[in-house]
């Protein structure tokens, strides 16, 4: 217990809206630094603490604290634990970065497509572009979403665990960008929650996302069903993403591309609420080698 650990002290604490109550002045920076490793090791989801009935002495001595409550000696523990606020600010690199930046903010485009080769900010931006939406109450869930195919379709077996963590390789570089924003912690409680919910193609038929931002990364690997389901899931105030790159399929197919079939359907027609972006090798945005290998691999 919390209160046992502190008995050196000579305090005691009370936590209503995890606030902390220190009655030992000398020893406040000592006893605020145990409590937040305490906290910390518990999760940082204490709300409330019970005793143990047989220790009635430090219950007496819990109950006289809080009769002896003094709010001027309220110490708050956010002053004393590291916080992840960054906020969220979209600066394009390249011209065809700025497009894809004010179609992203565009509220009037509903689905958004971005195709390129590796390392133009495809999928960095639109996490961005859907944490920088939730912070400012624009949608409430961000919505993740993949082909479940490794590089030419290697398999790694069956991965230990829940959905989440089955899910968890093939969405590790969209987690790596929310980690910029928020703590590990606050992502597995967004996780919990369902704040950030990793979607499965083979789960999404007969949903709706409703106030959602939806990511479709790697959509080169979907097939034609596939896409056209995922374009069918939005419903009110939400919006889609989606990422790919028509240079590197990993499923053995060409006629069944969904991505590549959509887009084609996309060029032959005119929408004013579906828009695309073709990123091309000079808006590779990683080491200038990329650029090179790419163009030794014959893309534009």
């Amino acid at each position: 217990m919390i209160v046992q650990d502190l008995k050196q002290f000579g305090s005691q604490i009370l936590i209503p809206s995890i606030k902390i109550l220190s009655c030992s002045k000398n020893h406040q920076q000592t006893f605020v630094n145990t409590v937040v490793r305490n906290l910390k090791r518990i999760g940082l989801k204490l709300k409330t603490f019970t005793l143990g009935d047989s220790d009635l002495s430090a219950k007496r001595k819990a109950n006289q604290a809080r009769r002896n409550f003094d709010a001027a000696n309220v110490i708050g523990i956010d002053n004393y634990v590291q916080q992840r606020s960054k906020q969220v600010v979209l600066l394009p690199k390249t011209l065809k970065q700025e497009e894809y930046i004010d179609l992203l903010l565009d509220h009037s485009r509903s689905i958004v497509f971005a195709t390129g080769p590796a390392g133009t900010g495809k999928t960095m931006l639109a996490v961005m572009a859907a944490i920088k939406a939730y912070k400012e109450g624009r949608c409430k869930r961000i919505i993740i979403t993949r082909p479940a195919v490794g590089v030419d379709d290697e398999q790694h077996g069956f991965l230990p665990g829940d959905l989440n963590s089955k899910m968890a390789p093939w969405v590790r570089p969209i987690m790596d960008v929310v980690q910029e924003y928020y703590t590990t912690r606050d992502i597995a409680n967004m996780l919990d929650e369902q704040t950030i919910e990793i979607s499965p193609l083979a789960y999404m038929r007969g949903r709706n996302f409703k106030h959602s931002w939806v990511i479709f990364d790697e959509a080169q690997n979907a097939t034609v069903n596939q896409m056209k389901m995922v374009l069918t899931r939005l419903s009110e105030r939400s919006k889609l993403v989606v990422t790919g790159d028509l240079n590197q399929l990993d499923r053995k197919f060409s006629a069944d591309n969904g991505l590549r079939d959509f887009i084609d359907r996309l060029s032959s027609a005119s929408s004013n609420t579906i828009a695309k972006v073709d990123f091309g090798r000079r808006d590779v945005q990683r080491h200038p080698v990329v650029a090179e290998v790419l163009k030794l691999y014959g893309e534009d």
